[in-house]
């Protein structure tokens, strides 16, 4: 008896075949990763929440410092001036790795030499300059390490400290001005300051100052792991400005933004070029007002080139016949060859 035809199994069943089936699980992946993202999305918030709200222990009001008025500067006897200007001690700490090398020796042969000491911090011993080194590539720990380390041998020689990136170009004497009639003895931790949940931070990108009373604070918390972690509590770990803030605000100190009296930044965390070229598209008609303030302490993102020519417009440039007076000198540190 013959077989009959074989015919073959139909391709569609129900509107659904080979293609239909892919179609379903590519359905359930984009559900996957859309879960997957809401997911990641509530942990974030939660890790904001629980970095805004990690102590209650002391309540404090956000608010902008700004720099003493020069009229009340001049008030003030040439006596007392100089002897103000000799109190105003500033030690900068410049986190760097060996891949920053040019911008190193930038920073090394420019606004560094203004400091009244500064030290270099690199993640390993890089035999072209002389650094501490903090045997990490990790950016907190780094952080971390400069502090204790500059804390524990500086605390009675100098009263402020500057912690700034290797892009970043500093203007000690606008700083020291800028400090005039800020305690040192008090809490203070400043700069340019940005909110992430309800986390207020100094942007590391604009550089950070801390009173050495806040370094005191900070230094008693590092070995506190439950307060001062030496890695993010969360999922992820968070970058090094936000951890210190996380740090300091169990010590009751607060992140304060730094402002001329006019309201503007003095410490950017962006290049003076950028900032023209935001100003010449926004405010065309008012470009240098609409830029940066004229007591600016520092700008960030600069090249070594640009570092050079910021030294030269700042320290060098003069108008011949121009006699500048201002009401307070800031004298180099002895042995300093600074410009």
């Amino acid at each position: 008896m013959a077989a009959g035809p074989v015919h073959p199994e139909p391709v569609l069943r129900n509107g659904r075949g080979h293609n239909g089936k892919m179609l379903f699980e590519s359905s359930s992946f984009l559900k996957g990763v859309m879960l997957g993202s809401i997911f990641c999305a509530l942990i974030t918030m939660l890790g904001h929440i629980r970095i805004g709200h990690g102590n209650r222990m002391h309540n404090h009001e956000h608010h902008h410092l700004q720099a003493p008025n020069k009229e009340d500067i001049l008030k003030i006897s040439e006596d007392e001036r100089m002897e103000l200007s000799k109190s105003f001690r500033v030690y900068c700490i410049i986190l760097v790795k060996p891949k920053d090398v040019s911008l190193w020796a930038a920073v090394k042969e420019t606004w560094t030499k203004h400091c009244d000491k500064a030290e270099f911090f690199s993640s390993e011993n890089v035999k072209v300059f002389e650094s501490i080194n903090m045997e990490t590539n990790d950016m907190w720990l780094m952080m971390r390490k400069a502090y204790e380390y500059a804390f524990d041998k500086y605390r009675d020689q100098y009263n402020w400290f500057f912690l700034a990136r290797p892009t970043t170009f500093a203007i000690i004497e606008n700083l020291k001005y800028f400090l005039l009639k800020k305690d040192p003895s008090q809490p203070f931790y400043l700069g340019h300051t940005i909110k992430s949940g309800d986390l207020e931070y100094v942007s590391m990108e604009g550089g950070i100052v801390l009173s050495v009373e806040s370094m005191k604070r900070l230094n008693s918390l590092l070995s506190i792991p439950e307060k001062c972690p030496e890695r993010g509590g969360m999922i992820w770990k968070i970058s090094e400005d936000k951890q210190l803030a996380v740090c300091l605000k169990y010590a009751g100190v607060f992140a304060e933004n730094a402002e001329d009296a006019e309201g503007k930044d003095v410490f950017n965390t962006k290049s003076v070029g950028l900032f023209i070229k935001e100003a010449m598209t926004n405010h065309p008609n008012q470009v240098v007002e609409g830029c940066c303030s004229d007591m600016a302490v520092t700008f960030n993102g600069l090249t070594p080139n640009q570092m050079h020519v910021m030294m030269y417009g700042i320290y060098r440039l003069r108008a011949f016949g121009h006699i500048f007076n201002d009401a307070l000198v800031f004298l180099p540190p002895n042995g300093s060859d600074n410009d």
